[in-house]
Order: structure tokens, then sequence, then C-alpha cells
């Protein structure tokens, strides 16, 4: 049984070996390849492994029968520092500056996708294509286009995708939404979700300079549009970019909007808008916003986004969390817990339940599982969910950019608006494309 699956999947890494920035897969490789044997291991690469790329092959290590044989990097200097990391461990790892390489290896099966948002959609199309089964970060796409090509990929291909969103897999977060769905809270009429976060400090404006040595600084860019290098843009504050991210919005908001939208069972609003700006530091070098609030409408209810960079106080004194607003009282939940507050006498109040276990490890092993099952609906976090709340989250940033209030039409998937139909999709640049799948 290994040597056949090995083969089969080698056949497909084959594919792309040597392509260049478009690849294309034949269709007879859309036939599911579950890993079935418990004694055949799961063979692990991981591109991008400078921040959450590194913790999520981490935690995916973590799991028996899985190891890592391949990492990848524009940075040959985080990419040394981890391969050595590894080696200290006992595993000796290829390593490669082109991701492409990495997914024509044959010995990969399963891919990590940590690379800065506008990489994301073409890692993940052309793993799908090569035959790689792949976790991914949030948020999947850097655009409402990207997202959609990303579905589609996962859809025609058949791997397993699970998306970076490890609360779908924690237990509180999963209890609480039992409570919220059981209607103990009367008519939910507002979802408020915030963020207001100190550790989010101004970066200082930098004069444009050369990449450090050892960075493959075209190749960081890829599809982003070509601007000389500038420390402010690289590593962990990329996400404060418009070419590359969409900014806290994009960063934390998938994470706890998602929960807002499976409260309701909503995907798709009436209509959004948003206003904000640099208002706590304004001479900051970066271009998100570092207050923001957006409301979405639904037919009867609104959700409601706040941020605050700089500091701690958010509502019901949490830094960041989800309030379930109804006419019996509020649910009030976040990474460290959930509790409810009583409207008077209606209702019962319920006690703080903390949170009980690690949500990023219990992804990876529910990643895992579904690679060796193939039974894709036991997936936590699949791509369209995934997709779903990039894209409301997209389009509160295209709300913000544009300073509209924005309807959106479900049925053609656009807004009302041409100014705001035209950020949909992102250009390509530097010779990349969007994939069309």
């Amino acid at each position: 049984m290994m040597n056949s699956r090995r083969k089969f999947i080698s056949s497909a890494s084959a594919i792309v070996a040597g392509a260049g920035i478009a690849t294309v897969i034949p269709s007879s490789l859309s036939a599911f390849p579950a890993l079935t044997d418990a004694a055949d291991p799961v063979r692990v690469g991981a591109i991008g492994v400078n921040g959450m790329g590194w913790s999520d092959l981490t935690a995916i290590l973590k799991n028996p029968g899985v190891e890592c044989v391949a990492l990848c990097d524009v940075d040959q200097n985080v990419l040394s520092k981890r391969a050595a990391e590894l080696a200290a461990k006992g595993s000796k790892v290829k390593t490669y500056t082109d991701y492409r390489q990495l997914l024509a290896d044959k010995t990969v099966d399963a891919v990590i996708i940590g690379s800065p948002d506008h990489w994301h959609c073409l890692m993940m199309v052309e793993a799908c294509q090569a035959g790689k089964h792949i976790y991914v970060e949030k948020p999947i796409g850097n655009s409402i286009a990207e997202c959609r090509s990303m579905v589609a990929a996962q859809q025609r291909y058949n791997r397993v995708v699970q998306v970076g969103q490890w609360q779908r897999s924690q237990k509180h977060f999963r209890d609480a939404m039992d409570f919220v769905h059981s209607g103990k809270l009367g008519k939910i009429r507002l979802v408020k979700v915030w963020s207001y976060f100190s550790w989010v400090t101004p970066i200082a404006k930098q004069p444009d300079g050369s990449p450090p040595a050892g960075v493959d600084y075209a190749m960081w860019l890829g599809p982003a549009p070509k601007r000389p290098f500038n420390p402010n843009r690289f590593h962990f504050n990329f996400r404060w970019f418009w070419d590359y991210a969409g900014g806290l919005m994009t960063d934390w908001g998938v994470h706890l909007l998602d929960y807002a939208l499976l409260g309701m069972k909503a995907a798709n609003p009436r209509s959004v808008m948003a206003a904000g700006g640099k208002f706590a530091f304004p001479d900051s070098g970066a271009e998100t916003p570092d207050t923001l609030t957006t409301v979405y409408e639904f037919d009867d209810f609104n959700i409601q986004w706040e941020q605050a960079m700089g500091i701690d106080g958010g509502p019901y004194n949490r830094q960041h969390g989800i309030a379930y607003i109804g006419n019996n009282g509020t649910l009030v939940l976040d990474r460290d817990g959930w509790e409810v507050i009583p409207e008077g006498k209606k209702m019962e109040a319920v006690p703080l339940t903390k949170s009980s276990d690690n949500g990023l490890d219990l992804h990876a092993k529910n990643f895992i599982e579904v690679v060796r099952s193939g039974k894709l609906e036991n997936l936590h976090a699949p791509i369209q969910v995934g997709a779903d709340i990039a894209i409301f989250s997209q389009m509160g940033n295209i709300a913000y950019r544009t300073g509209k209030k924005l309807f959106w039409d479900k049925e053609k998937g656009k807004f009302d608006d041409d100014e705001a139909n035209k950020l949909i999709a992102k250009e390509y640049h530097n010779g990349y494309k969007l994939p069309s799948v």
C-alpha cells in the first residue's frame, strides 16, 4: 500500500517540476488519495517558516507518524535557523528558497503555507495541482477573487485543505456556540466583535534600502507591485500594508468575525459601511487604519467590528472578543473562555467557563486525521469556511477604502458600486496571474 500510494503522489508532484508561474495538471489527479495505512508516515513540507508557519509545523509534528522533510523560505537566514532547530531534534530536512521546487519534491505529501497573505492563493492553488494536502494560514486570500479561486481549486483537485482558524477546534468556542444556538439569549439583535491591542505599536517611518543579505526580495514580492525594499514592509509588519494584507481586520478579524457568522448562521450581509483611520498613530509608517468601526447589516441583526491599536480597554474589560447581545442576556466569548450576563432577571447568569485546551494543537491533529482518513466532512475549518470569513473581512476593508455604504448582491457576487467592485480582485504584477481554475 505504501509503495502504490507513494507512486501516486510522486507522479502528481513530478508534473510541476520545472514549471513556471502557471502550472497545469491533468484531471486524472482529481481522485482523492487517502492515507489509510497508519504505519505510513505523513511527510510534511513548510513554506514560510518565520512566524505562524513555524508554529503550525511545530503543532503538526506533535502527531505520531508525521515527519518534516522540507522547508522553504525566501529568507536564507530564517531558513538556516529553522533547519538547524530541526536538526538539533534529529530531523534533517531539504531546504528551498523557491516554493515551486518544494511542490515538485516527490517526498512531500502535505504542505503548510505560512507565507505573507499575498502569496496564499498562488501557493495553495499550485499545491492542489501538485497533489499535496494543504494547511494554509488565514486569511486564505488577499482579495475576494483570490478566495473564489482557492475554493474552486480545492473542489477541482479534491485535496484536504485546512485553514488555520484554529479556534474552530477549541472546546469552549464550540460550547459557546451550542448556547448561542439554544435560543436562551432570546432574539439576538447585535453581535459586537472587537480587538483592542496595546502590543500593536506605531511603525517608525524608514527610508528604502537594500534587502538583507540572503533574502530573495523579488520572490518575496511575487505578484505584489514592484517597490524598493523597505524594512517596514517585511516579515511581521507586512500585514499593515494593502499590497500584501488587510491590516487588523484580516489578521484578527477573520478569527473573531468567523464566530460572529457561525453564531448567527450567516454569511452574506445586505450592506456594509466602515469609518476609521490612523487616529492613534497618524505618523506611523503603516497604511492600514489603527482605529476602525465596521457595521454589517443583515435582515434582522447587525454585526459590528471595532479595532483600536495601542490600548487594551475593550468592551467587557476584554482585549478581544465576541458579544452576542440578545433580549434576555449577552454571551461574551474570547480565547480565555465565555460567560453569560443576564438582562435583569430574564435569565440566569452563566459564570465564566475557561478555556481548557490547546486550539492550535487540536487543529493540527484534525488536519492529520483527515489526511489519513480522507473524510473531508470531518475538517474543522475547510476551505469554504476560510473563504466565507476572508470575503466578509475584505468587504469591510473595501467599505473603509471607498468611504461608502455598500450594498452586496449575493447572487451576482458584487457590490452596487463600480469603485468597490474594482477592489474585488487585485492586479497581479511581475508576470504572475490570478489562478484560473
